[in-house]
């Protein structure tokens, strides 16, 4: 007789992996579909409008682009400092602190388009990267847990472009009262939908993914990060790249600020993120370390997220769509981890 036992692998066969991940979705739809159903509601109708307002037209396409350029640069963001062990729970406040950088050097520095976008683009870098530096420092010489560093300076970069939007920086006399004036310089568009932070955001995750996958200094980031012991044992000096990972990753989410700006929103002003950065750990964890993953999650959260702004418009509560929301993903990242397990039998 047979014994059964599950055996889980460090990791998923990527037909296995992308099977669950369908399977879980599927799954997901048909309980949402029942729930609908119970409600009142004809959830093949609900679909299709879903679909048609989301892909059959340029608007809804523009509206999906919009979301995901933030949503791909906070899952890197997030991702790249899982790739050396560190969490990085503090992309909300480094989006905050790359928009405002940008924004300060868009209305207070005066130049061309073309260069004001290249600077308002090194800014924003930096005011992230500026904005994960005590955290780093802290992690990498005191062991302060930057779970708790990174996570309580997004209130701080909040409240920060919330008092600069409503008093210091505010348009007087203009039709936005609780926002700056109009950043002159605007990223061009792309292929006449969105603008240029999608290829940005989409070729930064695969320059990233090249270099943790095929660099002496991505594999000694991914070996401390996987097994600390083995990287001091190695010689490795695992302080110096915690150090330039971590500043990396707050970079990253600055980019996703500044592009929000120069991109979408065009001025500063509270609640521009839209809680990108926390649904960018979501983004990474759906994506489970892999950076170009980041791309398709990034594209399955903003789908999930337009979704729930058409059925709002149909008549469905907040409720009712955050609910939908989440049970997708929770069964997406069960379906992931099942990927991990295979089936042994092992005879008697």
């Amino acid at each position: 007789m047979a014994k059964v036992r599950l055996q889980r692998l460090p990791s998923a066969h990527p037909g296995m992996a992308l099977g669950a991940r369908i399977g879980a979705i599927a799954l997901a739809l048909i309980f949402a579909g029942v729930i609908l159903a119970l409600a009142g509601h004809n959830p093949l109708d609900l679909g299709m409008q879903v679909l048609n307002a989301s892909f059959g037209s340029s608007f809804g396409m523009e509206d999906l682009g919009l979301l995901v350029i933030p949503l791909i640069l906070t899952g890197l963001s997030v991702t790249v400092a899982q790739q050396i062990g560190a969490w990085n729970i503090g992309a909300e406040g480094q989006f905050y602190a790359g928009a405002f950088a940008a924004t300060a050097v868009g209305l207070f520095i005066p130049l061309p388009d073309g260069l004001s976008l290249v600077a308002m683009f090194i800014a924003g870098a930096i005011g992230g990267l500026i904005w994960i530096l005590i955290p780093t420092l802290a992690r990498a010489y005191a062991n302060v847990s930057e779970l708790i560093t990174t996570l309580l300076l997004n209130f701080v970069a909040i409240l920060l472009v919330y008092y600069v939007s409503t008093d210091a920086w505010r348009e007087r006399g203009g039709v936005a009262n609780s926002a700056t004036p109009r950043i002159p310089a605007e990223m061009p568009e792309f292929w006449g939908l969105v603008h240029w932070g999608l290829p940005i955001a989409v070729i930064l995750a695969i320059i990233t993914a090249l270099i943790f996958n095929f660099t002496k200094w991505g594999y000694e980031i991914r070996l401390i990060g996987s097994n600390p012991s083995a990287g001091r044992y190695a010689g490795i000096a695992s302080r110096r790249y915690l150090i330039l990972v971590m500043l990396a990753s707050g970079a990253i989410a600055g980019v996703a600020g500044m592009l929000e700006i120069a991109g979408t929103v065009h001025r500063l002003q509270g609640g521009i993120s839209n809680n990108y950065g926390y649904l960018g750990i979501m983004v990474a964890v759906l994506a489970r370390g892999s950076s170009v993953g980041v791309i398709f999650s990034g594209a399955l959260m903003a789908f999930i997220l337009n979704s729930g702004i058409i059925l709002q418009t149909e008549g469905l509560t907040t409720s009712a769509v955050l609910a939908m929301t989440g049970l997708i993903l929770f069964l997406t990242a069960i379906g992931d981890e099942l990927a991990h397990y295979r089936i042994l039998r092992d005879k008697a």
